[in-house]
Formats: structure tokens, C-alpha cells, sequence
């Protein structure tokens, strides 16, 4: 057990006086039957879950001061057992009026402490408010005093809440607008300038792109321009979705996880392709219907559309296609001429003689066409050619720098439900019907065409293919490959028309 430090703890008046060692044995013992304590109050697994590291360092007037190794166990300690804390330890400690929990490193405990000064000190024991002792770091403006202004509250709210932390720099100002993602920040703009007394007329707001085109800089823009006009906002990704249910249920702490989460204004899920889960699910579809029914803004951003996630329950993507869906398409050449000349002017601010030609910028724009990170990382390396060779920047020593993003681009990932959509389309069926239990002749082939695509083209394995064909065995799909294979080599004009399928998936 790590020994608490009471160097500035004095003995009572008229009481005998007490070495320092005689003083931290008593605390530490105090410590001790607080810890038995609170064992007993919440049980052995919630114990070792969130109190096991938890250490006392001193006692400092009526503050003590705890510390934890990680931020997330500090603020989830804060969010949910201060009051049980203080409660235990006045019974222990008298006088003990509030709890001041740090984040430790190694060593930094006894450093921090020796080389503080007298006023340092007395500036952290001075807070008794819950907001400036107990509230979690704001992700959004880290705070070194203790006032809180209404916007700060807000933002540590949704902290405590299990908030993921939210990039400043992603705003509606920093957003640019083209063709492929015009419709998108329309409706994104229209859903966090609604006044809060308005129902929502786009509930849910359903964003779906590709990697790097922008949905999540515009779901964060949402977030940030809700929360500024006074709407109690926070702004998740699936995981720690995920993560925050999870641990609510080993904390025992669901419904209160529960309530908080229902009763805020607007809801931003990112990434809800990786929800995973039956009773995650569930419970993300009953918070869906609690804050739909109640008025209260939902926005979810994918990388596909709600009929495509394959692995959600079905009344999830129900609900969430019921909404306004909006696609971001790939970012269009006058679009990413525009994103470049606004990196390039950003990497201007710190290399003033950073210059970059039209020419350059058109020849980067229309090699690199696959998402904005990959112009980010073209910006990158020509700052690197200008400041590290001197040399002026043409379209031969450009073309030099991005080579390895322009060769080593990965071929384009084949995805199960676009076989299974294009296959339906050239047999003239339904995709349901591909997924469907039917097995009449119309049906079967192009279903089993599919699934042996979904083998060749994929690094799926039988089982998960089967599992996305409607939850069949892996057998049949390794009947259905065979088939086909040995269709293929008997019958021409069935494998031109396999190569053909090929040809459209892979471009």
C-alpha cells in the first residue's frame, strides 16, 4: 500500500506531540479502514475496478489529496464516488471537507510535493465548490484556475458524462465546402443553429462517407456550435459508446448512466459502424427512442448507409434510416485544389518562404485523389523538400516527394454489401432476395455468384461471409464457391461475365 505523505499535517493543540512517523502511521492505518470500508459498501469487483489504485498522497487542512494513475479512472472516480469518498473518510479522518485526485506519474508525486510553493498550495486546498474539485478536465479548454464559466460547465458535464473530447479545430469556419459535401453541410448547419424550443425536422441527421472526406470534422462542427448556443451537448464515438455502457453495468451505476445521457439536447454518435453488441445495441436503441421522442437532436456519422450495416440489429438501422441520411461523396479536383492552397497558407504561419506554384497544386490535386488526409500528408512532404533542400518546388521535384503516395496507394477494398448490391443489379433481383432464404432458380445462382465473389475479391472468411448472406453456414458458401468455380470452367460466357463483376468492383 502506498504510504500517504503528512509532512504539512500538524497534531492537534494541547495534544502530545507526534513524530512525523507516528503521523503517517496513523493515516496510513485511517487509509486502511477506509479502503475495508468501501470494500464493503460497493463490493469486491467494483473495489478492485476503481478504488484498487486509488492512493492517498496527503492531508493538507481539510483537503485530501488522492491520486490515480490514469485520467479516465480520475474522472469517472470523480463523476461517481465523491461524495461516498468524503463520506467514509470524515467518519476516519475528521475535518476532511473535500478531495483533491491527481494523476501520477512515476516519480512525480514526492517531486511535485517537495517543490511546491507555500502559495501553490494554498491556491489548490482554497476550491470547496463540486464543479472545481470533482468536474473532469475540459477536453476542449484545459483550465490551470478554478473558475468555470457557463460554456467550461457545459463542456465538463459532457466529460462526466463520458464524453469523448472534441478537436477545436473542427469547425463550420475551417470546413470547406464543395460539390460532393455541399448537401451534407447544409443539413449539418441547419441541425446546430436550430434553436433549442424547435423539433428537430432531421432526426436523426445520418452522415455516411468514405475514410478522410470530412464526417467527423462536420459532426464535431455540430457539437461546437450546439454547445455555444447554450444546448446541453456531448459528442461520443461508438467505442467509448461502448466502453461508458460497459463500465456504467461493472460499476453499477447503468441507470444513472442511463438518465444522464437521456436528458441532454443533442446526441453525436461517430463511427456507429463499429457498435458491437447485443445489449449494447439494445441500449443504444432505446436511448435513440428516448431522445427521438422526446424532441432532442440525434446525428450519426458512418462510413455507409444505415441499410449496409450488416452487423446492427435490424430496428437500429431502422431507426436510424428514418432520419434525413446524407451522403459526403469523394472530394471532387476544384475541392482539393482548395483544400491544398488552405494547407499550404496554414503551413505558411510558421515557414513565411513556403511557397507553392498553381502548377504544383493542380499536378498534387489531381494525383491524389482519395481522401483529405492524403493531401494533408502531400502538403507535408513538400515542406520538407522546400526546408530541408532549399531547392524551389516544380512539378518534377513535386512528383518526386508524393511518390510514395501516389505508388503505394492500396487497391480498393471490396466490400461484401457492394458485390452483393452489384450482383443484384445484373441479375436483376433484389438484394434481399440474395440475402433472403429463396431458392428458386433466379435467385440461387446470383446468390452464389455473389458469394464466391465475396471469396475471391475479400479477405472475409466462410463463416463471416456467411454470416453477412444471412446468417448462413459456412458450408454452403463453400458449396456455392465451388459450384461457381466449376461453372466457370465449363460454361465461356459465365466467366466473362464473372470477369466483367470483377472489373466493376475493383474500379
Amino acid at each position: 500500500m502506498h504510504k500517504p505523505r503528512l509532512d504539512s499535517v500538524q497534531a492537534a493543540p494541547l495534544a502530545p506531540e507526534k513524530s512525523d512517523a507516528t503521523v503517517v502511521m496513523d493515516h496510513s492505518d485511517a487509509w486502511q479502514r477506509i479502503c475495508r470500508r468501501l470494500r464493503a459498501e460497493v463490493g469486491e469487483d467494483v473495489f478492485n475496478s476503481w478504488f484498487g489504485r486509488l492512493e492517498l498522497d496527503e492531508v493538507h487542512d481539510d483537503v485530501a489529496r488522492l491520486s490515480v494513475p490514469t485520467k479516465f479512472l480520475k474522472s469517472w472516480i470523480q463523476s461517481h464516488y465523491t461524495d461516498r469518498i468524503i463520506a467514509v473518510m470524515a467518519s476516519e479522518l475528521p475535518g476532511i471537507a473535500s478531495l483533491s485526485i491527481s494523476v501520477r506519474t512515476s516519480g512525480r508525486i514526492m517531486q511535485q510535493r517537495a517543490s511546491e510553493a507555500p502559495a501553490h498550495r494554498a491556491e489548490e486546498a482554497a476550491p470547496r465548490s463540486t464543479a472545481s474539485l470533482f468536474a473532469p478536465p475540459n477536453a476542449l479548454t484545459p483550465r490551470r484556475d478554478t473558475e468555470i464559466t457557463g460554456r467550461d460547465a457545459k463542456h465538463l458535464e459532457s466529460e462526466a458524462l463520458g464524453g469523448s473530447p472534441l478537436d477545436r479545430r473542427l469547425s463550420f469556419t475551417s470546413f470547406l465546402v464543395g460539390k460532393s459535401n455541399q448537401l451534407a453541410h447544409a443539413a449539418a448547419q441547419r441541425v446546430a443553429q436550430a434553436p433549442a424550443s424547435e423539433t428537430p425536422i432531421y432526426n436523426p441527421l445520418y452522415i455516411h462517407a468514405s475514410v478522410g472526406l470530412g464526417k467527423t470534422h462536420l459532426i464535431q462542427a455540430i457539437a461546437h456550435c450546439a454547445s455555444e448556443a447554450g444546448r446541453r451537448v456531448i459528442y461520443l464515438t461508438a467505442e467509448k459508446f461502448m466502453y461508458g455502457f460497459v463500465s456504467a453495468l461493472k460499476a453499477q451505476t447503468a441507470i444513472a448512466f442511463k438518465e444522464k445521457l437521456r436528458a441532454i439536447d443533442v446526441l453525436v454518435i461517430d463511427d456507429v459502424q463499429f457498435l458491437q453488441g447485443k445489449s449494447i445495441q439494445q441500449e443504444f436503441c432505446h436511448t435513440l427512442n428516448a431522445l427521438i421522442d422526446a424532441g432532442r437532436q440525434v446525428v450519426i456519422a458512418a462510413d455507409r448507409p444505415p441499410s449496409d450495416l450488416e452487423s446492427l440489429d435490424e430496428r437500429v438501422r431502422s431507426r436510424l434510416a428514418g432520419g434525413l441520411c446524407v451522403e459526403m461523396g469523394s472530394l471532387d479536383e476544384a475541392l482539393r485544389i482548395k483544400i491544398l492552397e488552405t494547407r499550404i497558407a496554414a503551413a505558411r504561419v510558421t515557414q513565411p518562404t513556403f511557397e507553392v506554384p498553381a502548377p504544383v497544386v493542380t499536378f498534387v490535386a489531381r494525383s491524389i485523389q482519395t481522401n483529405g488526409r492524403d493531401l494533408d500528408g502531400a502538403v507535408n512532404r513538400l515542406l520538407a523538400h522546400v526546408t530541408l533542400t532549399g531547392a524551389p518546388l516544380t512539378v518534377e521535384t513535386a512528383e518526386t516527394a508524393i511518390r510514395d503516395l501516389v505508388r503505394t496507394r492500396e487497391p480498393k477494398r471490396v466490400k461484401i454489401e457492394d458485390i452483393q448490391k452489384l450482383v443484384a443489379t445484373h441479375f436483376n433481383v433484389s438484394r434481399a432476395d440474395i440475402l433472403s432464404s429463396r431458392r428458386t432458380a433466379t435467385v440461387v445462382r446470383p446468390r452464389q455468384i455473389a458469394m464466391y465473389l465475396a471469396k475471391v475479391l475479400t479477405l472475409r472468411s466462410l463463416p463471416e461471409i456467411g454470416r453477412r448472406f444471412g446468417g448462413r453456414d459456412h458450408t454452403t458458401v463453400l458449396h456455392a464457391v465451388r459450384k461457381i468455380e466449376g461453372l466457370s470452367n465449363k460454361d465461356g460466357q459465365l466467366n466473362e461475365e464473372l470477369e466483367l463483376l470483377k472489373r466493376m468492383l475493383m474500379d
